[in-house]
């Protein structure tokens, strides 16, 4: 028998839409002074804008997911660029923070459309069996190449233009990543799943206390992530040490701590990819919750030690290598146990939900982070509550049963 290919046309399609997607809203922290400084807004007004963005992501999930599934994942897509795109124009023009921020629930909506809900659960049900935990893996990589190039393309594209036209470019880049969609067909749902409606796979997942724990620990992952896409930037441009002249980082171009801050992010999203890949291997082969409390762990440990000690441009580069090999390691091993536990039928819509924890995660953590730094002037309190919060998800998945359930659900 032929071995089924790995990289598929969904597989290829949805990495672009995803690289692009997440190439756009990993830029955001780069914004944070620029927009600040425009308006003489507070660093907690903009800050309040992205965790509305991120809370509107989480709710868009499950809803998207759900659409994906009763009318087509095609046709949820286009909807979600297209919110994506307006949000981005209508976003340009805003000039208070009140409009800026209720126009990010646009922009969250489209991030919904456009990521990882919809599209790993595409992916998904197009892969063999052998293939499905690399191709999620692989899936989830792509949105951390489109971190490698979004945040410095940011930075490239603020030295030749207003942040209002980034604005409108990054929506034209989002809506060109349709003229792929023809490509995207995934193999209809088996007889067995038709037979099964969403209510009873959603009443199954909700009485399983493997998927809470599964929520629960997923809440962290959103905040450590959210906080630093959107304040580690500005972090470092102000308490980072100065980078010395001539050294390896200037013979890069690196000259000042806020392209060192663009720099972070796009290093976090370099490493990730082969951390992503490498957990997708993994994940195949060992305990996924395991694997899950491992990575939680890991996070934990350098987090802690990276606050413990001065801000230099040094212990930035670490920290972006080690947290950037963890950084969506999470994914596909999230997506993947809930697909093996519950099938992939309705993968979309149980992801989505778990992934609103995920998202209340962020809204915290972009939230109290820009609330933290009026009032104290510093994040360290802040970071300190990511570190908690990461301990806690990696003792939280320790005693999910990793085991499906073979007996249906009675509807």
């Amino acid at each position: 028998m032929q071995k089924a290919s790995l990289f598929t046309p969904v597989l290829i399609v949805g990495c672009i839409i995803i690289l692009v997607s997440f190439a756009v809203r990993a830029s955001f922290g780069v914004f944070q002074i620029p927009i600040a400084e425009e308006f003489g807004w507070l660093r907690s007004e903009f800050s309040l804008a992205i965790a509305i963005q991120n809370l509107a992501w989480g709710i868009g999930q499950p809803i998207f997911g759900a659409i994906a599934e009763k009318i087509g994942d095609r046709k949820a897509i286009v909807l979600g660029a297209l919110t994506y795109a307006i949000g981005l124009v209508l976003s340009s023009v805003a000039v208070s923070p009140e409009s800026h921020q209720a126009l990010e629930v646009l922009v969250g909506f489209g991030v919904a459309g456009t990521g990882f809900g919809v599209i790993l659960a595409v992916v998904g049900r197009a892969s063999s069996d052998d293939n499905r935990s690399m191709s999620l893996a692989i899936a989830t990589a792509a949105g951390s190449a489109g971190q490698v190039v979004g945040a410095p393309m940011a930075e490239w594209l603020l030295t030749m233009m207003s942040w209002q036209m980034v604005f409108v470019t990054f929506a034209a880049m989002i809506l060109a990543c349709l003229a792929f969609l023809p490509l995207m067909r995934a193999p209809a749902a088996t007889k067995k799943e038709l037979e099964e409606s969403m209510g009873v796979i959603l009443k199954r997942a909700f009485k399983d206390p493997s998927y809470t724990l599964i929520f629960l620990g997923f809440f962290s992952c959103g905040y450590q992530l959210a906080f630093v896409t959107a304040h580690f930037p500005a972090m470092i441009a102000e308490f980072c040490g100065p980078i010395t002249p001539g050294g390896s980082l200037h013979a890069m171009g690196v000259t000042t701590t806020s392209a060192l801050g663009a720099l972070a992010i796009s290093i976090i999203g370099l490493f990730n990819i082969a951390g992503t890949l490498l957990a997708g291997w993994a994940g195949k082969r060992y305990s996924k919750k395991y694997l899950l409390a491992w990575i939680y762990t890991g996070r934990t440990i350098i987090a802690a030690l990276f606050i413990m000690f001065p801000i230099t441009p040094m212990s930035v580069l670490i920290f972006s290598a080690a947290m950037g090999s963890l950084w969506l390691a999470t994914v596909p091993l999230t997506s993947g146990l809930i697909a093996h536990l519950y099938g992939l039928r309705y993968m979309g819509t149980l992801y989505g939900i778990v992934f609103f924890s995920h998202q209340l995660g962020s809204f915290l953590g972009v939230w109290l982070g820009g609330r933290m730094y009026d009032i104290t002037g510093d994040y360290t309190a802040v970071w300190w509550v990511g570190v908690a919060v990461g301990a806690f998800s990696a003792i939280v998945h320790l005693p999910v049963k990793e085991n499906r359930d073979p007996t249906p659900a009675a509807a």
